[in-house]
C-alpha cells in the first residue's frame, strides 16, 4: 500500500469516526432529554400526589379512619372491612388519581411507567404508616389482587433496595 493509499484510508477512518461520534453524542443527548421528560412529570407527580384526599369527600373519611388502618395488618380481613367503610372516599380518590389500578378499565395493564413509579412508591410510604407495615409484603398481596404479572413482581422486588 503505498503513502497516497495509507493516508487516505487514515483520513476516511478519522472522518468516519467524528461521524460516529457525532451521531453517538447526538443519541446521548435524545435519551438525556427522554429521561428528562419522565423526571419532570415524576417532580410533577410528586408535587401532585394524593392531593384529593385534602378534598371532600375524601378528607373526611380519611380523618377518621387512616388511624385505624395504621393500627391493623394491610390486606387483612379487619383492614378490609374498614376499605368498605370508606368506599365513597374510595371511588373518589380511584377516580381522580391514576398512580391506582383501579383508576382503569384494565388495572395495571392501562398504565404507564410513571403511573407504576408512583403506585410503587406509594406503596412503600403506606407500608411505613402500618405499624407491621412490609414493603415486601405488599408487593405479594398486591400482585395478586392485581393480577400483576411475574416479571413486575421481580422487577418491583429488585427495586425495593433502592428507597
Amino acid at each position: 500500500m503505498s503513502d497516497s493509499d495509507m493516508e487516505l484510508n487514515e483520513a476516511v477512518r478519522f472522518t468516519v469516526q467524528h461521524a460516529t461520534n457525532y451521531v453517538t453524542m447526538r443519541h446521548i443527548e435524545r435519551v438525556r432529554n427522554l429521561l428528562n421528560v419522565m423526571v419532570k412529570e415524576l417532580l410533577r407527580r410528586g408535587e401532585l400526589h394524593d392531593q384529593s384526599k385534602l378534598r371532600s369527600p375524601e378528607v373526611e373519611l380519611f380523618t377518621e379512619l387512616t388511624p385505624r388502618l395504621a393500627a391493623c395488618t394491610y390486606n387483612s380481613p379487619e383492614y378490609n372491612e374498614m376499605k368498605k367503610e370508606l368506599d365513597v372516599a374510595l371511588k373518589h380518590h380511584y377516580a381522580n388519581n391514576r398512580h391506582h389500578p383501579e383508576h382503569f378499565k384494565d388495572g395495571i395493564r392501562d398504565m404507564n411507567l410513571v403511573d407504576l413509579l408512583e403506585m410503587f412508591c406509594d406503596w412503600k410510604a403506606a407500608s411505613e404508616r402500618h405499624n407491621d407495615g412490609n414493603i415486601r409484603k405488599s408487593i405479594e398481596a398486591n400482585a395478586g389482587r392485581f393480577n400483576m404479572s411475574a416479571d413486575l413482581v421481580r422487577i418491583f422486588e429488585n427495586t425495593v433496595e433502592l428507597l
